[in-house]
Formats: C-alpha cells, structure tokens, sequence
C-alpha cells in the first residue's frame, strides 16, 4: 500500500509503551480493590514493574539515558519494597503475642 508508512523501530516502541501503561492502569483497580494486603501488594509490584517497564521503552524510544537510570533505579527500589512486605508480613503480630502471655 502506497499510502502508509512503514512503522520505525522508536515508533513501536512507543506503542508499547502505551499498551503497557494501558494494562497498569487495568491492575490500578485491584490495588484500589484488593480483599487483602497480600492482594494489594502484588498488584502495587504490578504497577511498579509496568512503570518501569515503559519508562524503558520511552528511553530506548527517545534516546535518553537518563529515562533509563531512573527506571533501573526505581527497579532497585522496588525489590526493596519487596523484601520489606515480606518480612513484615511473615512476623507475628506483637499485639496478639502481649494478649496471650498474659494470664
């Protein structure tokens, strides 16, 4: 077809971008929804990983390497959060554990 253009590489990659922000914006419900924190936390790590997952596709899109540190960056942090979710909820509730020791 004469008419249409081919679609460049940066192109894509913006179109991705957009499907991906699209898809974070669908699991934004479940973080707002979510019956329990264990649910809620998942999809915020959902949300996160999408964020960062565009902002990689617009740096490789535009050429800005800095778009690209910070996404790495944000990645980093998010492990973090992870690893602090998790050890939160594996501890005993210390509220519960004065109730029983108490005779």
């Amino acid at each position: 077809m004469p008419w249409v253009e081919p679609m460049t590489i940066p192109d894509f990659l913006l179109a991705a971008a957009i499907v991906v922000l699209a898809m974070v914006a669908l699991g934004l419900v479940r973080i707002l929804r979510g019956p329990a924190a264990a649910d809620r936390m998942m999809a915020a790590q959902l949300f996160g990983t999408g964020g960062i997952a565009a902002l990689l596709l617009l740096g490789v899109a535009t050429e800005a390497n800095a778009v690209i540190d910070v996404a790495l960056t944000l990645a980093l942090l998010a492990a973090f959060a992870s690893v602090a979710f998790v050890q939160g909820a594996s501890r005993p509730d210390r509220d519960n554990l004065k109730e029983t020791n108490n005779p």
